[in-house]
């Protein structure tokens, strides 16, 4: 039998770091030092508290199915965060647990594109959302940024790119691949006029705690009406727990859970519980933690690659990414980046992962990995440069 797939998932674009991981671990099982930059998962265990709290669920048998939206408990202590974390009153019922900020991107897709409606984002962007719009019969709208807008949209360029077909805008502050934040009153600008044009605004807040300065602003400060997604995966560090949520205007509640429903039945329950430990001020002292490491890694990993001439205009403010300018070395980091994975051991993410608009001049580099694995991944590059 010759299979062939659906029209809808072959013209969906494989997520090249995963491919690039794939070929970096086959390397580390044959004995080879390779130092892993390339996936944005923090190299810390779980923090002691959630993995506890956890144990303890399994232990009293909190293993079933719960509601689709999670657990009231859960609900609760994110709108908590939120009142603690920005000052805001978040309805517990406004707050819908995902698994992963995946389905929850997934979701709020659905509801608010229909078949040839586009979204508006960021190019560069995070890959995976131009291919739930694909999956969906939608389109994202793909707009250009540099360095000198930041790498983000602003209200100008939605403006100027606002067509017929456009259902909203997706933000993401801080953003992979750059690390870069859009700030209250540029949040501001974007809500209203996005507002005055008809859309939805999505807002991508998954590196909300990972940033190193100011902390950054939510959306729902400036416009309660905006979607908001987060996830447990960065700052609280559990990635392989998959566990998100999505806060939702009062009235697209109801519409969230029914997907929910049907597309999840509901999100990984020891997950949940496990993840009331996250907000304990024992595990959120871990995290702070771990934050001035990642601000430390990012300083180190800055000034190296500008030493090594990497076009680095702007320093990240936030996430663990560093999308650093590779022009001097090749017109082409797809190859160049598995090159340096045959040759030098580096694993690194291709700008072609992240759109369209002068992606094959970049590199992204996690630094999600230690102090002294970037200080020995420098050297390596240097030697590779330089001879």
């Amino acid at each position: 039998m010759v299979f062939r797939p659906s029209q809808r998932v072959a013209e969906i674009e494989s997520f090249k770091v995963m491919d690039l991981l794939k070929r970096a671990k086959q390397l580390d099982a044959e004995g080879f030092d390779v130092i892993h930059m390339e996936a944005g998962e923090p190299d810390f265990a779980t923090a002691a508290p959630i993995a506890e709290a956890a144990k303890a669920a399994i232990d009293k048998g909190l293993t079933q199915y719960t509601p689709a939206a999670g657990i009231p408990e859960l609900r609760t202590a994110i709108s908590q965060w939120y009142k603690t974390k920005y000052n805001l009153e978040i309805s517990p019922e406004r707050i819908i647990v995902t698994t992963g900020a995946s389905s929850a991107l997934l979701m709020v897709f659905s509801l608010l594109a229909d078949a040839g409606q586009s979204f508006m984002m960021a190019d560069p962007g995070y890959p995976c959302n131009r291919q739930f719009l694909q999956f969906l019969d939608a389109k994202s709208q793909l707009v250009a940024v540099n360095a000198e807008q930041n790498f983000q949209l602003n209200a100008q360029l939605i403006r100027d790119n606002w067509c017929p077909e456009t259902a909203g805008a997706l933000l993401a502050s801080p953003a992979n691949p750059t690390g870069a934040v859009v700030h209250k009153d540029e949040l501001r600008a974007i809500s209203n006029q996005i507002k005055q044009l008809g859309g939805h605004l999505v807002v991508d807040e998954l590196y909300h705690g990972l940033t190193y300065g100011d902390d950054a602003p939510s959306v729902l400060e400036v416009d309660p009406d905006a979607f908001v997604i987060n996830s447990f995966s960065k700052y609280f560090g559990m990635t392989g727990w998959r566990l998100g949520w999505l806060v939702a205007p009062e009235a697209a509640a109801p519409e969230l859970e029914k997907l929910a429903q049907n597309l999840m039945i509901s999100p990984h329950t020891v997950s949940q519980y496990a993840a009331l430990a996250a907000f304990k001020p024992e595990s959120l002292a871990i995290f702070e933690e771990r934050k001035a490491q990642f601000e430390l890694r990012r300083d180190l990993l800055v000034s190296g690659l500008r030493e090594l001439k990497f076009d680095l205009p702007i320093s990240p403010e936030g996430a663990f990414y560093v999308y650093a300018g590779a022009q001097h070395l090749t017109d082409n980091t797809y190859d160049y980046c598995w090159s340096m994975l045959e040759e030098d051991h580096i694993a690194t993410t291709p700008g072609l992962d992240f759109g369209r608009h002068r992606c094959n001049e970049f590199i992204r580099f996690s630094y999600t990995t230690g102090y002294d694995r970037i200080e020995l991944m420098l050297d390596r590059l240097q030697k590779r440069i330089h001879g």
